[in-house]
């Protein structure tokens, strides 16, 4: 089965990012019909296989607040990142290429987690060593896994694909609940999941499978090394 979760998280040049891990259920059916769980290892198979793809998340919480994301990557090593949270209009950018983050935070988003005022200009990107997992930055990576059950749902269509629902619950998510959209056309390929959830929702969609990927370095004149910030 397949999972797509939002978390946020802070980073003293670079914080809060939404990124969602989907996808995949192992198991399979018997008969004519596939089961829901075999649709769904099917589209943990297929998302496995890109080369590229670009995921969109909206989320909600229910006092109101909330963040969007929009995240395009190879699944290995090279993708580009921007977070935008609604209240402040607080945005991170984050181009990562192997081995190297720049990191452009806005004027809002500095001033709303370090509490101090911006002192660079507002084009600059701040370049760094690849970041470690729960800093805050995107990785290029997602981990497709399985947990829960999974049922089918409703036929429909998704931007004139063909698709079908797969409802996803977990005892270890109380009151959460998963519906994923999955091509019935073409390859199996995970079109939106919508996650609904005591505290939050969040809708998050897959385009450009397998995509041209223009991800490069910003010009030498906007990048500042983290060696030469003053901490």
């Amino acid at each position: 089965m397949v999972r797509t979760r939002s978390t946020v998280a802070t980073a003293a040049l670079a914080g809060l990012l939404a990124s969602a891990g989907i996808v995949g259920c192992t198991g399979g059916g018997s008969g004519e019909e596939p089961s829901a769980r075999r649709m769904l290892d099917d589209a943990n198979d297929a998302m496995r296989e890109l080369r590229s793809v670009t995921v969109v998340a909206d989320t909600v919480r229910t006092d109101g607040d909330g963040f969007s994301s929009r995240f395009t990557t190879d699944l290995r090593s090279r993708c580009t990142s921007k977070v935008t949270w609604k209240e402040t209009g607080a945005t991170l950018e984050q181009i990562r290429i192997g081995e190297t983050d720049y990191v452009r935070p806005n004027r809002a988003y500095v001033e709303q987690w370090s509490g101090k005022a911006m002192n660079r200009p507002q084009n600059t990107w701040l370049k760094t060593p690849a970041s470690e997992p729960g800093d805050g930055l995107s990785s290029c990576t997602r981990d497709f896994t399985s947990f829960g059950t999974v049922r089918k749902g409703e036929p429909t269509e998704i931007d004139g694909t063909e698709a079908v629902e797969l409802v996803v619950t977990d005892k270890a998510d109380k009151g959460g609940k998963y519906t994923f959209h999955v091509a019935t056309e073409g390859k199996p390929y995970i079109l939106k999941v919508v996650y609904k959830g005591a505290d939050l929702s969040t809708t998050t969609t897959y385009s450009g499978f397998d995509g041209p990927l223009d991800v490069r370095a910003p010009a030498a004149a906007q990048v500042l090394d983290s060696t030469d910030v003053d901490r």
